[in-house]
């Protein structure tokens, strides 16, 4: 009789590793012929750079140019009336010439030719007398920083403030430079009645 079984009545043994053996051969072929399933790429794109403004330059800024002064003080040149110049703190109300030679100055304050012209970018440049000839410039030590001075010239009214004053030397014609904005510079005789030295004082245009 034989004896009972899982298997019962089949006339064969059971082997359980043979058969786990078997499965997982019966797996590993059919991995080995099934498709290959298909690979994803992630591809990184760089950050993409900002774009940049490109501003073209504009044209660089042309500057005036002082005329040079004539080791003459009457060198021939001509006698031009250009408007007025109001200081009120001195209460100065006076025409203005243009010129550097006492041709001019004898008459009023007068413009250095090449010199910004009152309102424009640059240095506007004004001499005038102390002592002689109505002395328009007596007082001009006595202006303090925010005094104001007006032009009037060419039909075009013009403000300044002052910024400061100084003293300089005779020979000091740095005080004509040119700057990048609107500025003024009066200048004059010092001590009155010298000539060793000048008086300066420095505007800037109200804005």
């Amino acid at each position: 009789m034989a004896a009972a079984g899982c298997g019962g009545g089949t006339g064969q043994t059971y082997r359980p590793q043979a058969q786990a053996q078997a499965q997982a051969q019966a797996q590993a072929q059919a991995q080995a012929t099934a498709p290959a399933a298909p690979v994803s790429t992630l591809v990184v794109h760089p950050s993409a750079a900002p774009a940049m403004t490109v501003v073209p330059a504009g044209p660089p800024v042309v500057l005036p140019e002082p005329i040079n002064i004539p080791d003459n003080s009457y060198a021939p040149e001509p006698v031009t009336q250009i408007g007025t110049m109001e200081i009120p703190k001195l209460k100065l109300v006076h025409p203005v010439y243009d010129g550097v030679t006492l041709n001019n100055i004898d008459l009023g304050p007068s413009h250095w030719p090449g010199t910004a012209e009152p309102g424009q970018v640059g240095n506007t440049v004004f001499a005038g007398h102390r002592v002689t000839h109505d002395s328009p410039f007596r007082h001009l030590d006595r202006l303090e920083v925010g005094d104001q001075v007006v032009f009037d010239v060419h039909g075009v009214r013009s403000s300044y403030h002052v910024t400061a004053s100084m003293v300089v030397e005779a020979a000091d014609s740095w005080i004509s430079d040119q700057t990048p904005t609107p500025t003024g510079t009066l200048y004059a005789c010092h001590p009155p009645g010298s000539v060793d030295q000048r008086y300066v004082v420095r505007l800037a245009l109200d804005s």
